[in-house]
């Protein structure tokens, strides 16, 4: 297992990212973006399975768990704007970035904007679009219902909710504590920011080479959504995860961790 060294990062902006750095140091770059609600530690168990050829970063977004939390800037481009900020921050010329859920929306922003930036873009889970999809406005309601301090039984929708296949019950309980410690307006200004915001625009201008990876028993974000993305990203392609919820990271990080190197692998990138 890879260890996992705990370090921040000061941004330009004056924002300060705590993030888990793992992997091999000579290994290809790795960025990994979490969800709404969540930290680093979203991604702790893939962290700790990367191989030799890989090198792991993963930053806690502003506004959750223990990063910077500013008054307002919560939005989709306000986090693609970090994550380029703590690229520059880390030393990390280019990496393949991973995004999951909402995280997968500023992973792709980036990839548009900052190419030479990019090898590659996996996201996992990740919505094309928010319109028409049945439980949009009952997590939009959920969510308007958050008032702090938050607890447990608040935030277990967004964490329980979201898995099929069995989970540890220690990093589910880590998964609660991040979702607790991210104050409700954050909760409430990231949602309103990806509701406002053109998410089949985001899509436009990828032309890094691209894997999503989708649980076929995920309920929030259907197939077509992911089918839309590989359409409009040229030479992109679908991995299917039978069996599997919204969270393929959680419930697979073995298979996640092994598809991420193998995408690597298939890019030519290699260690240094």
């Amino acid at each position: 297992m890879s260890t996992i060294a705990m370090k921040q990062a000061r941004l330009v902006n004056g924002l300060t990212l705590p993030y888990a750095e793992a992997g091999y140091p000579g290994g290809v770059p790795v960025v990994f973006v979490h969800g709404l609600g969540e930290s680093w530690a979203s991604f702790e168990q893939v962290l700790r399975r990367l191989p030799t050829t890989l090198h792991g970063w993963a930053p806690t977004q502003r506004g959750h768990r223990d990063a910077s939390r500013p008054d307002d800037g919560y939005r989709p481009e306000d986090f693609a704007a970090d994550l380029v900020s703590f690229l520059d921050a880390a030393g990390i010329g280019r990496a393949v970035l991973v995004g999951a859920s909402s995280g997968g929306v500023a992973a792709r922003m980036v990839a548009g904007s900052h190419p030479d930036r990019v090898a590659g873009l996996v996201l996992c889970g990740v919505p094309a679009t928010l319109e028409g999809k049945p439980g949009v406005a009952e997590l939009g309601e959920r969510i308007a219902l958050l008032r702090d301090p938050l607890d447990q039984e608040a935030v277990e929708p967004f964490v329980s909710g979201l898995t099929v296949r069995p989970v540890a019950v220690e990093f589910l309980d880590r998964l609660r504590e991040d979702a607790v410690h991210t104050p409700a307006g954050v909760w409430q200004q990231g949602f309103r920011g990806l509701l406002e915001t053109d998410l089949p625009a985001t899509l436009g201008g990828i032309l890094v080479p691209t894997m999503v990876l989708w649980g076929d028993r995920d309920t929030f974000v259907p197939r077509a959504d992911q089918e839309q993305q590989v359409k409009a990203v040229h030479g992109s392609r679908l991995v299917v995860y039978e069996g599997t919820g919204h969270c393929v990271h959680w419930e697979e990080p073995g298979r996640v961790t092994a598809d991420l190197a193998g995408f690597a692998a298939d890019l030519g990138l290699t260690p240094s």
